[in-house]
């Protein structure tokens, strides 16, 4: 049993074939044991209080729950009723009588909490060192940070001491300690996880964010987890969609050449791009961002208003008890002294002015990729020198709440000196599923284990978007594809992705005449058609409808026959639309008949080489 594979799938499975959950408890402790690092707990569950929860389970079913018999750690400014909450502060503590709401719906999943994990104090911090306990260890190379402040979170994880572990993330907590210890971070959008039970750091900012082995598991816990709740002011209703296949093109934006900042890290630098080809060999679209404006705003976190955010959370503890708190921590925080309303009013006024220039950055691509941390950072360096190398760490990360984005942080390789390799994926609020879907994709196109486990990935395949949920598949051909021009208005509609396919060989396609976009038209045909490649999107009935009776002519909505045995509506051409067309058939589809005809002008000098 001490080798078992803690992974969700790998555990279940062993659960399935007669595991006892006795053992995976004495497994969760041996393996504590033997980590030898009295750095990543600051709390734990006694064997006896987790077999009693384990008990208190009933008999294996993970269908009525989830995450039945799945060890987790709680990062330690989070509730768990009966175990001190610390904030990585002995004076602070004090010990909840009830659970904060995400880990009593974890619990309610059939969670197992295994104890209280380390932080950079109050969550102060990208580095994990700010803590007066002992600093986490790396699991990949005890040199470096572990990364903060969730630092146990990510070490027990990556240690496969949990299944997964919660953290919290304000400035890139969930996302930095992630990538320094090669294990998935994923940041949801803020509100969607209730905050309630959680000590405060900046509260207009802060999310619960989920550590995991894999890109599956973080979004199986974030499924389990999300949902609206009265008692958090900032809690929002955000439809949480299952984990399903991505779409075949993205549009994604990367930092311009000229933005990206490494600080003479060659090996990070050399990492992203390979990162980058990956996403392009998965059919990514790279578009070059102009980054000036994430950075500045990501100047803002640790200015004027969310510095008097993180001093109001703690203002009386941190009045009455000054000399308790961490130097650096104690610098940060203090700083909001000098202060005044007026400066907060500032910041927000200029954070209002780069969301308002940046909103339409966000909207014209599909999500982002970044390098989850610019460069790598030795625990010496980091004492040496621990504002500095903690404002770099966040480079990539401070703006992302301040912009309302979502994000999920996952290893993309090995560096050439043996570090790890990790990019960030975001997109705008609500998004979460499908940065999940693509991160997925990238985590596997990586070929790595999963955290220091030595465990290899399984390759299987996410399903399908469902019928079940009520929505209506739509077949689209031309424009609306993945990657195309008017694919955004099915993103508006919010519609999701299902799956890629052709029609059966009963149709014609042509290429319309008189149209401001280019577009195609697909006809049912008698005989000589062929087979079409498409795509089907699924739309609720409401959005269904009005992106109906917004086509134009010569288009409409018609059933369509599709060649894995099933039809949908989906775009049909009028007949009466076609005297100036021409018969695109034999290109199969029109994306590869633009990408063909673009070809070809190119060769022919109407076009320049990209």
């Amino acid at each position: 049993m001490s080798d078992i594979r803690f992974d969700i799938g790998s555990l279940h499975a062993a659960y399935q074939a007669g595991a006892d959950i006795a053992e995976v408890i004495d497994t969760v402790l041996a393996r504590i044991e033997a980590a030898g690092d009295p750095g990543i707990f600051i709390h734990l569950a006694t064997r006896t209080a987790m077999q009693a929860e384990a008990e208190a389970l009933g008999s294996f079913d993970p269908v009525a729950k989830p995450l039945w018999g799945i060890p987790f750690a709680v990062k330690d400014n989070i509730d768990v009723a009966g175990m001190p909450t610390t904030a990585a502060c002995a004076e602070y503590a004090y010990t909840p009588d009830k659970d904060a709401a995400v880990v009593a719906k974890l619990k309610a999943a059939g969670a197992l909490v295994v104890g209280k994990t380390n932080l950079d104090q109050f969550a102060t911090g990208l580095v994990g060192v700010r803590t007066p306990w002992p600093i986490p260890r790396n699991a990949i190379d005890p040199k470096l940070v572990p990364g903060g402040s969730s630092s146990g979170s990510a070490v027990a994880t990556a240690l496969g001491i949990v299944s997964f572990a919660l953290g919290t993330d304000t400035a890139g907590s969930g996302r930095i300690p992630a990538g320094l210890n090669n294990i998935v971070g994923l940041k949801p959008t803020v509100g969607a996880l209730s905050t309630a039970g959680v000590v405060p750091a900046c509260r207009t900012l802060d999310c619960v964010s989920v550590f995991a082995l894999t890109v599956d598991d973080a979004y199986a816990v974030f499924s389990a987890a999300a949902a609206h709740d009265a008692a958090d002011p900032y809690s929002r209703d955000i439809a949480v969609q299952p984990l399903a296949v991505r779409p075949p093109v993205l549009k994604v934006g990367i930092p311009a050449k000229a933005d990206l900042k490494f600080f003479g890290d060659a090996s990070m630098q050399a990492g992203f791009d390979a990162a980058l080809a990956a996403l392009e060999a998965h059919g990514a679209r790279l578009v070059e961002i102009p980054f000036g404006d994430f950075y500045a705003t990501a100047d803002l976190l640790y200015e004027g208003a969310w510095v008097a955010e993180r001093y109001a959370a703690i203002r009386d503890f941190f009045e009455a008890n000054e000399t308790a708190l961490h130097p650096v921590t104690r610098k940060i925080i203090g700083g909001a002294r000098s202060l005044s309303a007026a400066d907060a009013f500032r910041g927000l006024y200029a954070l209002q002015a780069y969301k308002a220039r940046l909103a339409p950055v966000i909207a014209f691509v599909d999500l982002f990729c970044v390098p989850t941390a610019p460069t790598h950072y030795t625990v010496d360096a980091v004492l040496a020198d621990p504002i500095a190398t903690n404002s770099r760490l966040g480079t990539y990360t401070n703006f992302v709440n301040l912009l309302d984005m979502c994000g999920i942080a996952v290893p993309t390789g090995t560096r050439d000196d043996g570090l790890p390799m990790s990019v960030t994926l975001l997109a705008a609020a609500g998004r979460d599923g499908l940065v999940a879907a693509a991160a997925r994709d990238l985590h596997l196109a990586g070929g790595l284990a999963l955290g220091a486990t030595g465990w290899r990935q399984s390759s299987a395949r996410p399903a399908s978007v469902s019928a079940e949920d009520g929505t209506i598949e739509m077949v689209v051909v031309g424009a609306h594809l993945s990657g195309m021009p008017l694919n955004g208005q099915l993103k508006e509609a919010g519609a999701r992705f299902c799956r890629a396919t052709t029609t059966t060989p009963s149709y014609k396609l042509y290429e319309l005449a008189g149209q401001t976009t280019p577009k195609p038209g697909l006809i049912r045909v008698g005989g000589g058609g062929t087979a079409i490649e498409v795509e089907v999107w699924r739309l609720s009935a409401e959005a269904f409808g009005r992106f109906v009776a917004a086509i134009p002519p010569p288009l409409g909505i018609g059933t369509i026959e599709l060649d894995d045995g099933t039809s949908a509506k989906g775009f049909l051409a009028e007949t009466a639309g076609l005297s100036a067309a021409t018969d695109i058939s034999a290109y199969g589809g029109w994306r590869s008949f633009l990408a063909r005809t673009h070809e070809a002008q190119r060769q022919l000098g109407s076009l320049p080489s990209s």
